[in-house]
């Protein structure tokens, strides 16, 4: 048996994903800004994703997952210091915060690994996502950069999927004509859902990945490559 731990533990990517894991006879920690429990092993509550706002926990960790994240779409002269301070700090300051509150417990594993997500959009341009891109586009370096320092024992990645069946994108899927113009914006000609992205999380936290680090996986249906 393994231990996992999961920050933005209630997005319905994080649960699906324990939800695998737990099957499979691991232990899943959740760590969320919410207050239900949800099926978690251990579950604990913080005010934000920041440095020193997260519990101390004791033993080894071998895995960790960030999940928090942003959809905030507007024409760039519109995006405020605001909003791009709020973006940067949930998507990539939270990452960092969390990477080293828990770096002693996972070094103590031999077989850690650390799953980050991105989007689509930091590979392809895409009009209203200046922000987004931004914040993301750190965390893609930060993948990069943390698989490198920690290569001998630590293995980082990366996700980037494209728009997902989730409560985050449900305002670009509230309707059947929104999903119509998604579905059709996609090579595939569907919209990602959260279990196929659990799937790929499971996957990069398991043995089947031992040989994969530093890489940034596309699970957007083709969208960053096809046209």
């Amino acid at each position: 048996m393994k231990t996992y731990l999961f920050a933005g533990a209630s997005s319905k990517m994080a649960q699906e994903s324990a939800k695998q894991l737990q099957e499979a006879g691991h232990k899943v920690i959740g760590i969320s800004t919410k207050t239900e429990s949800f099926d978690y092993d251990e579950f604990y509550t913080v005010e934000k994703y920041d440095f020193n706002a997260f519990p101390k926990i004791e033993g080894t960790i071998d895995g960790l997952v960030y999940f928090p994240g942003t959809i905030n779409l507007k024409p760039f002269h519109r995006l405020s210091e605001a909003d791009f301070l709020r973006d940067y700090q949930i998507n990539s300051l939270g990452a960092i915060a969390f990477i080293q509150a828990f770096l002693p417990n996972i070094k103590s594993s031999d077989s850690a690994s650390i799953v980050l997500m991105s989007t689509v959009a930091v590979a392809v341009g895409m009009p209203f996502h200046a922000s987004i891109s931004m914040a993301k586009g750190a965390i893609e370096g930060l993948t990069k950069a943390l698989a490198a320092e920690y290569a001998t024992m630590i293995r980082v990645n990366c996700i980037a999927p494209s728009l997902t069946d989730t409560p985050l994108g449900e305002k670009l899927l509230n309707s059947p004509e929104k999903i119509e113009a998604s579905q059709k914006r996609n090579p595939m000609r569907k919209v990602g859902t959260a279990t196929e992205l659990a799937d790929a999380v499971t996957f990069l936290l398991s043995e089947k990945s031992s040989w994969i680090t530093g890489q940034i996986l596309a699970v957007d249906g083709g969208m960053n490559v096809l046209r």
